[in-house]
């Protein structure tokens, strides 16, 4: 099965805050950014559309196939961040629990949050029961961590590097499960 995975595009939040599950607004660029995918995607022909809950995901979702029904799955959201949310890395890195998590983040949660093992265990989850369906083709519009997650789960990374590798806002990815 085929898999073309977009991320969300730009979003209405300062550089270096940390925003997972938080539903921040879309960034005054978006209209642009959602009709440049739009348009990269128009050929596709897709089994099925799958989106993150949070509006920059649906939002995004929708406008790349309107006529199409979407379904939205928790278990594509963005890592959750817990107490986090909403604080600049900058601050959270300098928590001492905060280095903690910064050196083991596969396994520690955040305060009140996730760790990476949690988020890829609910993707492994939405994963196995894709694989139960017929689908040739499916699209999911989702966050950078699911992407990330996705080149881990495909062995494109190793979990220890993947918070490393660059996901642009709108960037379009493909895997093979």
């Amino acid at each position: 099965m085929k898999l073309t995975v977009v991320r969300h595009t730009k979003v209405d939040v300062p550089k270096g805050i940390c925003y997972g599950v938080t539903d921040v607004p879309l960034a005054n660029s978006a209209p642009d950014e959602i009709e440049r995918i739009t348009r990269e995607l128009q050929k596709e022909q897709f089994d099925a559309v799958f989106t993150s809950p949070l509006s920059r995901c649906r939002l995004l979702a929708e406008a790349i196939r309107p006529a199409q029904e979407l379904i939205i799955d928790h278990r594509l959201l963005e890592l959750n961040f817990g107490d986090w949310e909403m604080m600049p890395w900058q601050q959270i890195y300098e928590l001492e629990y905060g280095k903690k998590w910064f050196d083991n983040y596969i396994y520690l949660s955040c305060p009140n949050g996730q760790s990476y093992l949690d988020m890829a265990n609910e993707l492994k989850s939405f994963i196995h029961e894709l694989q139960q369906q017929k689908y040739d083709h499916v699209l999911i519009v989702a966050h950078a961590g699911i992407i990330r997650v996705l080149m881990s789960l495909t062995h494109q990374r190793s979990p220890l590097e993947i918070f490393d590798v660059p996901v642009a806002f709108g960037g379009i990815f493909t895997f093979n499960i």
